[in-house]
């Protein structure tokens, strides 16, 4: 401590110095308008820069839930723009209120993604205690992704559109022809668009999407965009390429969608003994 003391009396000039020059600024600023305003411009514009650095700094790490949260603000949207939304194709009555909430609509976050075998999964973050069921169909901003086909309490299985097994019923949009999209496993940005007959005028570039015609999507959900189009070698359809429009190298969050009608859809089916298909 006695040093201490000795090195501060040993550096009393400099101190006394340096105390006079902040006094003398002091004076200056307060009493010179002029000086005054040129160093708050300068300080604001220091705070501001250093805060600035200090917000994005901390955003990086907010940056996951920010992005959950407003998944989960989108799902809600999606959710409330179905209901505002009648079909196309049909009159709206007052009656027509009792078929309102068709599709739900929840969101999750991806924490595995394979892409590589001939069938391939994901896993969700959300489970059998967020209300995530089996059946329901899962796709992001780009589109379809697959489909939900096992839930835990808290995570869920998605058999991916890239599974050799899975087939989406599907729907040329320029014309309406109906066909069904499966993975041939070769090319994780390709799948074949099956049941297109022969004379049906397609042109490369034309999308496809959902159907609608079974319980696991709403109708107008992207697929993938014709890429090739040839005349199929002992059978009366096309061989058509499509180029899907989701990335599935890059998933992060994803939405889900259920039928609310879907259960008497199946149990409607079950008594005429059809059995479902995601295909046609």
């Amino acid at each position: 401590m006695q040093r201490i003391f000795l090195f501060l009396y040993s550096i009393r000039a400099f101190i006394l110095f340096v105390v006079l020059e902040l006094i003398a600024a002091w004076m200056i600023l307060n009493y010179n308008s002029r000086q005054g305003a040129v160093f708050l411009n300068s300080s604001g514009q220091l705070t501001g820069s250093i805060l600035h650095t200090k917000r994005n700094f901390l955003e990086y790490f907010y940056m996951g839930s920010i992005n959950e949260a407003l998944s989960e603000k989108n799902a809600m949207l999606l959710k409330r723009l179905e209901n505002l939304s009648p079909s196309g194709d049909t009159t709206y009555f007052e009656l027509d209120s009792v078929f309102a909430h068709t599709y739900d609509f929840w969101s999750a976050k991806v924490i595995n993604n394979s892409l590589h075998l001939h069938q391939n999964y994901l896993t969700i973050n959300k489970g059998r205690k967020q209300g995530i069921r089996q059946g329901m169909g899962v796709f992001n901003e780009q589109g379809v992704i697959g489909r939900v086909t096992g839930v835990s309490n808290n995570f869920a299985t998605v058999i991916s559109l890239l599974h050799t097994d899975l087939l989406i019923s599907s729907k040329i949009k320029r014309g309406g022809v109906i066909a069904s999209t499966r993975w041939d496993g070769v090319d994780s940005k390709k799948a074949k668009l099956l049941y297109v007959p022969r004379h049906v005028e397609i042109e490369v570039g034309d999308t496809v999407v959902s159907s609608g015609f079974n319980a696991t999507f709403p109708e107008g959900i992207n697929i993938g965009v014709i890429h090739e189009v040839n005349e199929g070698e002992e059978t009366n359809y096309l061989d058509i390429t499509l180029e899907f429009t989701t990335d599935f190298s890059k998933l992060s969050y994803v939405y889900l969608v259920e039928n609310s009608m879907r259960i008497e859809l199946d149990s409607l089916n079950s008594e005429t003994n059809i059995l479902p298909n995601d295909g046609q």
